[in-house]
């Protein structure tokens, strides 16, 4: 934690989960953090040819943050991005990338905003690691979506209850990225 005139700038490991253009130069960034959950940041700038963001925010980036928590809204500020890990669309395929997808929705799902999700972060971080190295397999999906349903405490242990049918009932549906990550699994 680093002060800057009254505020405090943050860091915490990352991953990013979507971002939308926000004005001429700069994004809105939606990130999955081990310390903060699900949070938004504005990137100002980071449009620019010459930013130091230029090149270092892409979909499931593993990074180290840092930012300035807002005290009034849910949208913070994003100050730097260290990058650990890039996610290789050519090494993973479409079926790599729309599993990656999935894992990464149902995570951001799953993390709440602004309350420490270290495990929900530390599966997601897995899952895309798996992704990129190995075919995407049904086998695998089912692997991600019980291993949530461990951490969120939902979890059928007798069986009875499907990993998916858990945690459909806890959030009302399941994100249709599934359906599309579906069509490239192999069984």
């Amino acid at each position: 934690m680093v002060f800057n005139r009254r505020r405090m700038i943050e860091q915490t490991p990352a991953i990013l989960l979507r971002k939308v253009r926000w004005s001429e130069t700069s994004l809105i960034v939606t990130w999955i953090t081990e310390r903060f959950g699900t949070m938004r940041t504005v990137a100002r700038g980071a449009l620019r040819p010459k930013s130091p963001l230029a090149g270092r925010l892409d979909l499931f980036y593993d990074a180290e943050i840092s930012l300035v928590l807002n005290r009034r809204s849910d949208l913070h500020t994003l100050r730097e991005v260290s990058v650990n890990s890039v996610f290789d669309l050519a090494r993973t395929g479409t079926g790599g990338f729309y599993l990656a997808c999935y894992f990464g929705e149902l995570a951001g799902i799953a993390a709440p905003a602004m309350h420490p999700s270290s495990g929900v972060f530390d599966l997601l971080r897995r899952g895309l690691r798996f992704a990129q190295r190995r075919a995407p397999t049904m086998k695998a999906l089912s692997h991600f979506e019980k291993e949530l349903c461990h951490l969120l405490g939902v979890y059928d242990s007798t069986g009875e209850v499907g990993a998916i049918t858990a945690l459909a009932s806890l959030y009302g549906t399941i994100p249709a990225s599934r359906e599309q990550a579906l069509k490239f699994l192999r069984p």
